[in-house]
C-alpha cells in the first residue's frame, strides 16, 4: 500500500481523542441552531413578563407587600391572591429586584433579556449586546443612589431600592451630602464624555478654531507614524496569508485572531494509482471535515462595513448560513481499492491467450484498477489492425466470463487499445470521498458537480455552467436516481442559497419529495403554486413558459448592462456599477431538474418540448441550466432537437445498442454492469465513471440541516405568464368558424368523446380540417385541452345543453359587435 502523507507539525502537545470527545459532548449543544432559537424565544417572552410584572409592582406593591415579604413555598399553591399582573411569581421577582435591590433600574433587566433573545433566535443586533450590558450596569449604579438620596424617608424611596438607599447612606457617611451630589454630577459628566464623546468633540473644535497648538501637530505626526506601522504590519500579514493558501478566507479582519495552522494534520491519499491499494484514514478524514466547517464559520465572522465602494454581497441576507458538513455523509467502509493480484494475472493471461488464438501479437499490457472496472491497456505489435481486435469483443468477454467488456480502440491521446473488464468484487465510491477530494474542494467552477471516480481512481468534477445542460438516461434500477441526487448534493455543498435556485419537476411524486424541506432556501416556484416540487403536468407547462419569460427579462437586463453573460452581469452589479432603481438586481443561477422526462413527453408532448428546446438553445448565457433524467431512452423521448442542445449526456446501463446510440450517439452503454456504472459524454469524449453513492437517509440529513436554518420569507418566485386558455374568447373564430362547426359539436356531445378522429369518421373530413374544428371547439369551451393519448374532456353534458350554449354564445357575439 502506497501513501503520500503531508503533515503540518506543532510544538503544542497533541490533544487526545478522549479530550476531543468530551469537549464535543460538553459544548456542542450551545452551537445548535434549534437550541439558540428556542432559548432566544424564551428570553424574549420572559422580558415581556418581567416588564408587565415590574410596571404593575409600582401600582400594587403596598397591597401585595405583606404577602410577598413573608414568602413560603406553600404560597405557590395559588391560594394567596395578589394584584400583580405577573401573578405570585411576578410579584416575588418584582419585590426582589425593585424593592430589595435596584429600584426602577431593574426594568433594564427586561431590556437586556429582550435584546439577548433577539440575538440568539433571529441574529438581530438592535444595539450592541456587550455595550448594552455595560451601559445598563453603569446606569443602575448611578440611578439607585440618586433616587435613594432624593426620596429618602418617603414612599417614593422604592425607586432606588434598598441597594440604592444603603449605598446613599454609606456615601453620605464618608463624603457627606454635598460630596455625594458632586460625585453623582461628576460621574454623569464622565459617563457622557467617555461614552458619547460630544463634549470633547466640542472642545477640540473650539480650540482648533482659535489656534492650532504645536502639541496637536506632534500628536498628528505620531498618529501618522502609528498608521504607517499598522499598514506595514497589515502588508506583512497579507503576505503571510497568501503563503498559507487556503487560509486566506479565514483571516481577513485584523481583529480576528489567526488560528495556528500547525494544529491540523492531514493525510493525503494518492489518487492516481496503478495496481496499488488506496486507503483514507478515517480519523484524518474527520480532521479535514473539521477544517471545512471552520472555514465557513470564520468567513461569516469577518466584519462587514458598507460604503459606496464596498462590493455588494448577495449572501448578506443569510450571512449566518452554514453549509452542510461532511459528517452528514456515510463512509460505507474505508475508501480504498482492493487489489487482487491473482485475478489480474488470470485476466491478463486469458486476454493474451485469446488474442494469440487469432494470431494477434502484443508488445505490452498494463492494468489500471478502478473501483468497479479494471482497464487493460495493450500495445499491439506493428502491422496489427485495430478493427481486428475490436471485432473480438464477444470472444474476449467469453474467455473472461465477464458480465460485459468494452473495447476502446484506440484510447484517445494514447497509442494503445483499452479493454475494460468489470471487477469480480466492485467497491462502493462514497459521496463523502468525492467531496473530500482536492478536485472538488479547490475548484473555481461556477456550478461544480462531483459525479464519481474514473477508472484511474480520480475524482471526476465538472462545471455544469459550461456543459451547459445535462441529460441522464438509463434503464430502471441502474443508478439514475442516485446520480441525480449526487448532482443536486454537489450544488448544495458548494453554492449559497443566494447564488442558486432550483426548479424541481417530479411526475412520480416520490423521488424529489425530500427536497421540499429546503423550499425557502433553494427552490423556485410559480406565484400561485402551493408546493415547490412540481408534480402536475399542467403546472410543468406553466413553469416552462414562466422560465422563458424570465429568460427574456434577463436578456433585457444584460442588454441594458452591456454585458454578454450572467457572470459579467453579476460582477458589474456587485461592483455597484448598475442601479437597482432601473430594475437591476443580482441574478442567481437557476437549475431546472426533471426526474422523469418521458412522462412529460407522453402527456404534454410539444407543449413541453418547445419551451425546453428554446431554453436549451438560449438560456446558457443568463444562468438557466437544465438537468433532464429519463428511464426511457427512445427517439420519441430524446428527440433530435433535445440531443442537439444537450452535449453533456450520462448513460447508465441500457438494454440494447440502439438505446445506447440514442443517448450517446455511440455504443457501450449496453455493456455496462449497472449499480452506478456509467458513461459520461461531453462533446466527442466519452469517460467511464463509477457514480458516487449517496443514499436517501443522507439526503434526508442534508435537507434537515439546511431546512433548520434561517431562510428567506418564501421560495424564489418566478414571473407570471399569461394563460393562453384564459386569453381566448368565444369569438376568436367567429369570422372564420367552419360551416360544419355546429354539426361537429353535436357529434362530440352525443358521443361524449372529444377527438379529431371522431369528427373525421362521422363527418368524412380530412385531418387538417377536423383539427381546425376541434381547436375552434376548444376555444369556445365545448371541449377541454389536449391531453396526449387521452380523449379531450367534453364540457357540455347533453344536446339540449349544447343548444342553449350555442344560443348564448351567438347572443354574446352580437352584443360584442
Amino acid at each position: 500500500m502506497a501513501k503520500k502523507t503531508n503533515t503540518l507539525k506543532t510544538d503544542k502537545p497533541k490533544k487526545t481523542k478522549d479530550t476531543k470527545v468530551r469537549r464535543k459532548l460538553k459544548f456542542t449543544f450551545l452551537k445548535n441552531e434549534k437550541f439558540k432559537l428556542t432559548f432566544g424565544a424564551f428570553l424574549i417572552l420572559f422580558s415581556f413578563y418581567l416588564l408587565f410584572s415590574f410596571v404593575s409592582y409600582f401600582f400594587y406593591w403596598t397591597v401585595d407587600f405583606d404577602k410577598i415579604y413573608a414568602f413560603e413555598l406553600s404560597d405557590l399553591s395559588g391560594k394567596v391572591p395578589v394584584q400583580n399582573w405577573g401573578g405570585f411569581i411576578g410579584a416575588w421577582l418584582s419585590h426582589l429586584f425593585i424593592y430589595k435591590l435596584f429600584g426602577i433600574s431593574s426594568i433594564l433587566i427586561a431590556y437586556l433579556s429582550f435584546i439577548s433573545g433577539l440575538r440568539l433566535s433571529l441574529n438581530l443586533n438592535i444595539l450592541p449586546l456587550g455595550k448594552s450590558f455595560k451601559i445598563s450596569f453603569l446606569i443602575t449604579l448611578w440611578l439607585s443612589p440618586l433616587f435613594g438620596t432624593l426620596f429618602n424617608g418617603t414612599s417614593w424611596a422604592i425607586l432606588g431600592g434598598i441597594f440604592g438607599y444603603q449605598l446613599s447612606q454609606w456615601l453620605q457617611n464618608i463624603i457627606g451630602f454635598t460630596g455625594l451630589i458632586i460625585l453623582l454630577a461628576f460621574s454623569l459628566f464622565a459617563f457622557l464624555t467617555l461614552q458619547f464623546n460630544f463634549i470633547t468633540h466640542f472642545l477640540k473644535h473650539h480650540s482648533h478654531k482659535n489656534k492650532a497648538s504645536e502639541s496637536d501637530k506632534d500628536t498628528e505626526e505620531q498618529d501618522e507614524k502609528i498608521n504607517d506601522s499598522e499598514k506595514n504590519n497589515n502588508t506583512d500579514s497579507a503576505n503571510n496569508i497568501e503563503g498559507d493558501g487556503a487560509f486566506e478566507l479565514i483571516i481577513k479582519d485584523k481583529n480576528i485572531e489567526k488560528k495556528p495552522i500547525e494544529e491540523i494534520e492531514i493525510e493525503i491519499p494518492e489518487e492516481n494509482t496503478e495496481t496499488i491499494e488506496i486507503r483514507n484514514d478515517s480519523e484524518n478524514a474527520e480532521d479535514t471535515l473539521g477544517l471545512s466547517v471552520e472555514v465557513h464559520e470564520e468567513k461569516k465572522a469577518t466584519s462587514i462595513s458598507h460604503s459606496v465602494d464596498t462590493p455588494y454581497d448577495p449572501t448578506e441576507d443569510l450571512a449566518d448560513y452554514k453549509f452542510p458538513g461532511l459528517d452528514l455523509l456515510n463512509d460505507y467502509g474505508s475508501d480504498k481499492i482492493s487489489i487482487y493480484k491473482e485475478e489480474l494475472e488470470k485476466n491478463k493471461d486469458r486476454i493474451v491467450e485469446t488474442l494469440n488464438n487469432y494470431s494477434i501479437k502484443i508488445q505490452k499490457i498494463k492494468a489500471t484498477v478502478g473501483p468497479t472496472v479494471t482497464l487493460y491497456e495493450i500495445i499491439p505489435a506493428p502491422g496489427i489492425r485495430i478493427s481486428k481486435i475490436k471485432n473480438l469483443e464477444d470472444d474476449i468477454a467469453l474467455s473472461l466470463s465477464a458480465l460485459g467488456i468494452r473495447i476502446i480502440a484506440p484510447i484517445p491521446g494514447k497509442g494503445s487499445i483499452g479493454i475494460e473488464v468489470p471487477n469480480s468484487r466492485p467497491d462502493i465510491v462514497p459521496m463523502k470521498s468525492i467531496f473530500l477530494s482536492e478536485a472538488f474542494q479547490n475548484n473555481k467552477y461556477e456550478l461544480p458537480v462531483g459525479l464519481g471516480k474514473t477508472i484511474s481512481n480520480e475524482s471526476y468534477v465538472f462545471d455544469l455552467a459550461k456543459m451547459p445542460h445535462l441529460l441522464l438516461a438509463g434503464a430502471t434500477g441502474q443508478g439514475k436516481s442516485v446520480g441525480l441526487n449526487a448532482v443536486i448534493a454537489s450544488l448544495l455543498y458548494k453554492k449559497h442559497p443566494a447564488e442558486l435556485k432550483m426548479i424541481m419537476v417530479d411526475p412520480k411524486k416520490v423521488e424529489l419529495s425530500l427536497f421540499a424541506k429546503i423550499e425557502r432556501h433553494y427552490l423556485a416556484k410559480l406565484p400561485d403554486s402551493e408546493e415547490a416540487i412540481i408534480t402536475d403536468t399542467s403546472q410543468v407547462v406553466k413553469t416552462l413558459k414562466s422560465l422563458t419569460v424570465l429568460m427574456d427579462q434577463r436578456y433585457d437586463l444584460l442588454k441594458d448592462a452591456q454585458v454578454r453573460n450572467i457572470k459579467e452581469y453579476n460582477a458589474k452589479f456587485n461592483a455597484r456599477r448598475l442601479n437597482p432603481e432601473n430594475g437591476h438586481h443580482f441574478l442567481p443561477y437557476i437549475v431546472l431538474v426533471v426526474d422523469e422526462f418521458a412522462d412529460l413527453m407522453m402527456t404534454a408532448g410539444k407543449e413541453v418540448e418547445g419551451p425546453i428546446t428554446r431554453l436549451a438553445q438560449l438560456a446558457r448565457a443568463i444562468g438557466i441550466h437544465l438537468i433532464i433524467a429519463t428511464q426511457r431512452p427512445s427517439v420519441n423521448i430524446i428527440t433530435g432537437t433535445i440531443k442537439a442542445n444537450f452535449p453533456a449526456r450520462i448513460a447508465f446501463r441500457v438494454t440494447s445498442k440502439i438505446d445506447s446510440r440514442t443517448i450517446l450517439d455511440a455504443g457501450g452503454a449496453d455493456q455496462l454492469i449497472g449499480r452506478g456504472d456509467m458513461l459520461m459524454s461531453s462533446g466527442s469524449e466519452i469517460v467511464r465513471l463509477q457514480c458516487a453513492f449517496i443514499d436517501t437517509p443522507e439526503i434526508d440529513k442534508i435537507t434537515d440541516f439546511i431546512g433548520s436554518q434561517r431562510a428567506y420569507p418564501s421560495a424564489f418566485i418566478l414571473p407570471e405568464c399569461e394563460d393562453e386558455d384564459n386569453g381566448s374568447s368565444t369569438n376568436v373564430y367567429a369570422e372564420e368558424r367552419d360551416e360544419l362547426f355546429e354539426d361537429a359539436a353535436r357529434v362530440i356531445v352525443l358521443a361524449q368523446q372529444g377527438s379529431t378522429s371522431l369528427i373525421q369518421r362521422k363527418l368524412k373530413l380530412g385531418y387538417n380540417r377536423a383539427g381546425r374544428i376541434i381547436d375552434q371547439l376548444e376555444a369556445c369551451g365545448i371541449v377541454g385541452q389536449f391531453e396526449g393519448s387521452k380523449a379531450r374532456e367534453v364540457k357540455v353534458g347533453s344536446e339540449m345543453a349544447l343548444e342553449q350554449f350555442l344560443k348564448d354564445m351567438y347572443a354574446k357575439e352580437q352584443e360584442d359587435e
